[in-house]
């Protein structure tokens, strides 16, 4: 299914492209500086038995993310999962 969600929607092994964030000043600045700009992809890798933090592969690095801030991130689902060696 291709449409646009939120970053804490996705599910392990899903991968999205990042659309735009609705963020204030300094935690846009966060997401900028991790690399979530628009055209970034990401791919969910787990998240954590209580569901408030998940680790995404992003530009070959993995980060942890509180769902908090990934609610922030409007991804647009769909797409293979780039392979980082």
């Amino acid at each position: 299914m291709n449409g646009e969600t939120n970053l804490s929607l996705l599910k392990p092994g899903e991968c999205a492209t990042v659309e735009k964030l609705n963020a204030d000043a300094s935690m846009r600045r966060r997401l900028l500086d991790i690399g979530l700009v628009k055209g970034t992809q990401v791919e969910c890798l787990g998240s954590a038995p209580c569901g408030e933090i998940a680790a995404y592969l992003i530009r070959g690095a993995v980060i942890a993310i509180r769902d908090e801030d990934s609610s922030r991130v409007i991804v647009k689902r769909g797409g293979e999962c780039k392979k980082w060696v």
